[in-house]
């Protein structure tokens, strides 16, 4: 049997590793590194930053290259469900290759490994094709957290639910019921194609990282703002990471946005 851990390592601060995560890290016999190519070099870079950091004996990493998922169209579930299957039959290969049975991997995840990230589902994929395998998760602080810890807001108002959905999701039609709604991976801007009036946003950037961008206010005064900025730093890093809580202002058209936190980001010794 071969062992997998799968460690949430925060939203992008190496601060953010919990003691978990750490010592889940120096269990490891082989570190797996996803290679996303050049325009992505900056997120291998800090994953190796945190091996580097925190794991305190010899250890060996592996890289993984990541198959480019094809443009979704109208299949979106479909071209996702083909690059899955094509990760995990690399994965596979990987494990079969560079992990000896009775070794343990890991497999370092953004965030957290239970939200908006399929690495569970694919590691199902390489167990259900026939490779003896069993797995731990180790939970991660999220982009959501994150996201409310830089704003210094809490997520919910008092008694109501807040809502996780995606910018595909979101421009499907905003969700009336909740108060709030986080909205993850939304490389279409939705924010700026619905109606803006009575919602403010909180909107974050490489959250936790040097490059960390922050903008709230009512959706009317900062949406295109915040369209300018994603786009030059997308163009800039050649990536970009964000996330976002939409909510009604409070009735009298008042937003709680407050200015950006006078404090940099955090930014931990490497």
């Amino acid at each position: 049997m071969r062992r997998l851990l799968i460690i949430g390592i925060g939203a992008g601060d190496p601060d953010q590793m919990t003691v978990q995560a750490i010592a889940a890290l120096n269990r490891a016999d082989v570190i797996f590194l996803p290679d996303k190519g050049q325009e992505k070099a900056a997120l291998r870079h800090l994953r190796e930053a945190i091996c580097a950091r925190f794991i305190e004996k010899p250890w060996r990493s592996v890289t993984m290259e990541t198959p480019r998922r094809a443009e979704a169209g109208d299949d979106y579930r479909g071209v996702v469900d083909d690059w899955h299957a094509r990760i995990a039959a690399s994965y596979a290969a990987l494990f079969r290759q560079e992990l000896a049975e009775g070794q343990t991997g890991a497999l370092l995840v953004w965030g957290d490994p239970a939200l908006y990230d399929s690495t569970l589902r694919i590691v199902e994929r390489v167990r259900d094709a026939g490779l003896a395998l069993d797995w731990q998760v180790i939970p991660g602080i999220s982009s959501v957290q994150a996201l409310a810890a830089r704003h210094r807001i809490p997520l919910n108002r008092i008694g109501e639910p807040v809502l996780i959905t995606t910018g595909r999701k979101l421009a499907e039609g905003l969700p009336l019921a909740p108060d709030g709604v986080v909205v993850m991976l939304d490389g279409e801007q939705a924010f700026a194609k619905i109606a803006p009036e009575g919602l403010e946003i909180f909107w974050g950037a490489y959250l936790g990282t040097p490059d960390e961008i922050l903008i709230a206010g009512p959706l009317a005064e900062v949406s295109g703002e915040i369209a300018q900025g994603r786009a030059a730093a997308r163009a800039r890093h050649g990536w970009i990471m964000d996330i976002y809580l939409l909510r009604r202002l409070h009735r009298d058209g008042s937003s709680t946005a407050t200015s950006p936190p006078e404090l940099a980001p955090p930014r931990a010794a490497m």
